[in-house]
């Protein structure tokens, strides 16, 4: 774990493995690394804007369990972001299969049911 760590915030102490990538691949790697940290933090300003500027749902406490749920998805993309890229980098380096990810899917279906979420609060104040 405490190795992991020390590759995503150090690189340069690893023993390098394997031949250099193409720096088109490997800055290909660090766009897709970009596009998560954005991810992560439209998540986590959707969870702030949820905590903010949603009124009082129905149900209750719903409104700060859709803000906290946005905050710790948000989080969790981003640690995923940097992992990923980390085995990302080490495969192509070792000329191995890219690590295969559920990720991308288990994420789609948190903000899919969250969006359910949110429009199940927003029928009830509607018509509750």
């Amino acid at each position: 774990m405490f190795r992991a760590l020390t590759q995503w915030f150090d690189p340069e102490k690893q023993p390098t493995v394997g031949r250099t990538p193409d720096y088109r691949f490997s800055l290909a790697n660090e766009r897709t690394f970009l596009a998560w940290i954005r991810t992560g933090l439209a998540l986590i300003a959707g969870g702030m804007a949820c905590a903010q500027f949603l009124p009082s749902l129905s149900i209750h406490h719903l409104r700060e369990i859709i803000a906290i749920g946005l905050l710790v998805l948000g989080g969790v993309v981003a640690l995923r972001a940097v992992d990923h890229w980390a085995r990302t980098e080490r495969a192509m380096r070792l000329g191995q299969e890219l690590p295969p990810s559920k990720f991308p899917a288990i994420l789609a279906l948190a903000v899919g049911a969250g969006a359910v979420l949110l429009v199940i609060a927003v029928l009830l104040r509607a018509f509750g």
